[in-house]
């Protein structure tokens, strides 16, 4: 009968576990490539050649291996020697595809004898090689090789594929897919075949694939048991009872994000925490199931080794940022992004919980409970902060940044951003305040800041400050370029972005104080910025510039005969919008020791064809070229450019050209490795 043919007891039993598909209705989700013969999904079939009626009579049909049922196939192909040979197998059909990739590795059998082992290594000897078994052992389950599936490409089949690709090639160790609305998008069925033909499987990221639920996420983490890191992103399906899963059959897991997935909560949060004690980073995100449960379980159950903490647009209250400030013993980095339910209570209990001796970065967004009296809490409790990121603090006062400053006395980098109440006062206090050891200041879309010639501190210089970035701040003029001209004489880097307040009255003054020499300056957006300053850049630190940004500044040629004089070790120059001409460039391309790699000139409208020659010669040394907006140029002068700049000799050079008749013409290149 059937079932002592399928079924006998046995080392060597067929199809070991039962039907290759737990759900018989997926047997049908690939097609059968003998379209003129049926095979019902559940019934299985003597071998013999099967009966067609054709021509008002029944014909029967030459011998085909396609008879079998998958049972037989199965069991086939499963006894293959090895990787390749199951590889070739795939390649076949989709429905031997499906057969082979649903062979989990301890299902294959090794159907030698022991004269054939001995003959292929004998002959293996002979040749100074190996034999198959040996490469087989050393190739396969190391996990090194990465593969992504993006939008149409993130399919059921492809996933096969590459669980039977990989197997013999190194083994997957990363998986990335970023599905689409396609109806043939990735499921249950792909998933399984990459648990059981990837078991070396480490990272596995899941975006957008509404068509994926637990029975897939099951598969998984029945599977891949090495698994370390998971990202799950805009997953709906997904519910606690996959991370249930994770839990229990991944516990090496150390990296775990989360976003967009509303069927998630509490309950999978503690499973993790249960059974995953070496979890170092957790990155939560607009999950509202998620509360005080589920974060609290993790922090203090990976008390010592959880060192990355994001929670963003969540349920949570002040409970969950008290444990954070009690058990984050290991955190380094911490980032709370729109916690609506989170009151300065819970900052302040944060503070105060002596729990994040180790803290060295934090970021808030978005919070009201970001006050001056809880982060000042944050401040003094956290001795090793280094980097302080506030954003969008509507309660944050000069106050209380001066404060903060004060008591985060290890801190090196300060960024503001959107934070309003933040006045001159302020900005000038908080870098005072921070002590000796801040290297690094950034404000942006500071709207409370203006200038005032009276009421500031008494300034004494900020010897460890290396880079200052104002953007967007309208109010700040030349009366504070003034003030940090006396007060940050070691400045390496100064970015002053769309500030059309200020002149050359008073970036001079700063500009002329920098002793060390400026590596990196950025004036993009400073509309009121004149040749002389960009003269005096390159007079006083062409020895040292590296990066210049002049988008939108009032210069012209004379500006570019400074740089070409004066700064031999400039890479990257950025003269867009501004009023260049080809006399410019010309000059710019005159002199031999100027080494230019990035050269942006977008919207320069004066710039034409008679510029091609010396564009043609600084192309030796450009990788990157931007010409967009140039409407001057000719889509003929940028064909021939083309030409000429692939004749220089520069290994692994790759050029890309576009042109649009609304843009204008743009040309890039990029040299890679």
């Amino acid at each position: 009968s059937h079932s002592s043919l399928y079924w006998f007891a046995g080392s060597d039993d067929f199809c070991p576990g039962g039907s290759i598909y737990p759900n018989l209705k997926e047997s049908s989700l690939f097609l059968y490539p003998n379209q003129d013969v049926y095979f019902p999904p559940c019934k299985r079939y003597r071998i013999s050649a099967p009966f067609v009626f054709a021509g008002g009579k029944f014909e029967q049909k030459k011998p085909s291996i396609e008879v079998l049922p998958d049972e037989c196939l199965f069991e086939i192909f499963r006894r293959l020697p090895g990787g390749q040979e199951r590889s070739t197998c795939a390649s076949v059909s989709k429905r031997w595809l499906t057969l082979v990739s649903n062979i989990c590795r301890d299902e294959i059998s090794d159907n030698k004898t022991p004269q054939a082992s001995d003959l292929e290594h004998e002959n293996a000897d002979k040749k100074g090689g190996v034999s198959s078994e040996d490469v087989d052992s050393d190739v396969e389950g190391d996990g090194y090789l990465s593969r992504s599936l993006d939008g149409k490409k993130a399919t059921d089949i492809r996933l096969a594929s590459i669980a039977v690709g990989t197997a013999s090639r190194g083994g997957l160790g990363k998986l990335f897919i970023r599905g689409s609305k396609s109806r043939h998008g990735v499921t249950t069925v792909g998933l399984r075949a990459i648990s059981r033909g990837c078991p070396s499987l480490r990272v596995l990221s899941l975006w957008n694939l509404s068509s994926v639920g637990d029975e897939g996420l099951c598969e998984i983490a029945n599977g891949c048991h090495q698994l370390e890191k998971l990202d799950l992103c805009h997953c709906p399906s997904i519910t606690d009872k996959s991370l249930l899963a994770v839990a229990k059959g991944c516990p090496n897991l150390t990296d775990l994000t989360i976003e967009g997935c509303a069927n998630i909560g509490n309950e999978g949060l503690q499973a993790i925490a249960r059974s995953c004690p070496n979890l170092k980073s957790v990155s939560i995100k607009d999950c509202p199931l998620v509360g005080d449960q589920g974060v609290a379980s993790l922090l203090s159950s990976a008390s010592y080794s959880l060192t990355k903490v994001k929670l963003q647009a969540l349920n949570i209250t002040d409970v969950s940022l008290a444990v954070i400030g009690h058990y984050g013993k290991a955190v380094t980095d911490l980032s709370l992004t729109s916690l609506p339910n989170v009151s300065e209570k819970g900052f302040w209990v944060m503070g105060n919980g002596h729990g994040l001796q180790k803290l060295k970065s934090f970021t808030v967004t978005s919070c009201r409970g970001a006050t001056d009296s809880g982060l000042e809490a944050v401040g003094k409790g956290c001795p090793n902060l280094k980097q302080l990121c506030l954003s969008k603090c509507p309660f944050l006062s000069d106050k209380g940044l001066s404060s903060l400053a004060k008591a985060a006395g290890s801190l090196e980098c300060l960024q503001l951003e959107e934070c309003h109440r933040i006045s001159q006062f302020g900005f000038f206090c908080s870098l005072i305040n921070c002590g000796t050891k801040l290297k690094v200041i950034s404000f942006a879309n500071c709207l409370g800041i203006k200038d005032l010639n009276s009421g500031l501190p008494p300034l004494s210089p900020c010897e460890s400050l290396r880079s200052l970035s104002i953007h967007n701040c309208p109010g700040f003029g030349d009366a504070s370029l003034f003030a940090l001209g006396k007060l940050c004489p070691q400045l390496q880097h100064v970015e002053l972005c769309g500030l059309h307040g200020i002149t050359d009255a008073g970036v001079l003054p700063l500009l002329e104080s920098c002793e060390t020499g400026l590596l990196k300056v950025n004036l993009s957006g400073c509309v009121n910025l004149s040749d002389k300053v960009v003269q005096t850049i390159s007079n006083l630190h062409g020895w040292t510039l590296e990066l210049l940004n002049l988008n939108g500044c009032k210069i012209s040629d004379a500006s570019l005969v400074a740089i070409a004089e004066n700064c031999q070790l400039l890479t990257d120059l950025d003269i867009s919008k501004c009023t260049i001409t080809d006399s410019g460039i010309a000059a710019l391309a005159h002199f031999n020791p100027i080494n230019l790699q990035i050269l942006s000139v977008s919207g320069c409208s004066m710039i034409s064809d008679k510029s091609l020659p010396s564009l043609g010669k600084l192309g030796e040394t450009l990788l990157g070229l931007n010409l967009q907006q140039c409407k001057a140029i000719s889509s003929r002068a940028v064909e021939l450019l083309t030409e000429q700049l692939w004749r220089f000799p520069s290994s692994g050079r790759i050029c890309y050209y576009f042109l649009s008749l609304k843009m204008g013409v743009g040309f890039f290149m990029a040299e890679f490795p």
